[in-house]
């Protein structure tokens, strides 16, 4: 076991080599957590373990988070390795984006497999060892497509709602034991795959349906994830942040009407 001086608590993130979750676990390094990263692609999970550089304060697991016996393994590693586990960030999700008409029933299980029952599973085997010392946080990252329907995301985007309904499942029973969950609903974020699939009339339309005009950035999201696990989050349990720039806000958001706009001085 590696020992961990008393500042540090340990945090696991899923779907951690890449993107949202590299830089959520980027920000758990810098406020005094230490991380284990879990990851379905090994290489990429090898490469983010060494662009971290911090061989005392990082553990990269291979896994498969759709797997129990490969979470079960992972999370009793995560356990003999570093002693506890006080936050579970469920981050690693796929997608598949066609007509729901063109959705097979592998296409559906596939992301249902990783979307909904990863997460299930992550938090099924690492409760328990939250509890031996006295509670913890976890954190799934749903999505704005879990809240608000759009084209092309049926299996998707009922992935990431059910996500929701399984938080606030989770959070009404691992309250009652000390352990608060929450879910974060991202909007459009500025990963590496955004910029390689938003076409310019793609980006154009969300900045023009999102009050704040941009997309968000990846340290944003990081940020509204730590705070859910902090300290400062300690009476809120089973709710549900959109991490959007107000994309769930503005509904319909009819384009005439928002072209008309406030009066400006």
């Amino acid at each position: 076991m590696s020992p961990i001086p008393p500042p540090f608590q340990v945090a696991i993130v899923t779907g951690a080599a890449r993107g949202i979750g590299l830089a959520i676990a980027e920000w758990f390094l810098r406020h005094d957590h230490v991380v284990a990263l879990l990851d379905i692609d090994g290489v990429t999970l090898r490469d983010a373990e060494q662009s971290l550089n911090d061989a005392a304060r990082v553990l990269a697991l291979e896994c498969d988070v759709s797997d129990p016996a490969q979470v079960k393994e992972a999370v009793e590693r995560v356990t003999a390795h570093f002693g506890r586990i006080d936050a579970l960030v469920n981050n690693a999700g796929v997608a598949v984006f066609k007509p729901l008409l063109e959705n097979t029933f592998d296409d559906w299980r596939y992301v249902m497999a990783t979307n909904l029952d990863g997460p299930f599973l992550c938090t099924q085997a690492c409760a328990p060892v939250m509890l031996k010392t006295g509670g913890g946080s976890v954190v799934n990252i749903a999505s704005i497509s879990g809240l608000r329907a759009s084209t092309l995301r049926v299996a998707y985007g009922t992935s990431k709602a059910a996500l929701i309904h399984l938080t606030k499942q989770q959070a009404v029973e691992l309250g009652d034991v000390g352990i608060r969950v929450n879910a974060i609903a991202p909007g459009p974020v500025e990963t590496e795959m955004a910029k390689l699939v938003h076409t310019p009339a793609i980006r154009a339309d969300y900045h023009d349906t999102i009050p704040l005009k941009r997309y968000g950035t990846l340290e944003e999201i990081a940020g509204a994830v730590g705070f859910l696990c902090s300290p400062a989050a300690s009476y809120i349990n089973g709710q549900v942040l959109a991490v959007d720039g107000g994309f769930d806000a503005a509904g319909v958001g009819l384009p005439t009407l928002r072209k008309a706009g406030p009066a400006r001085p």
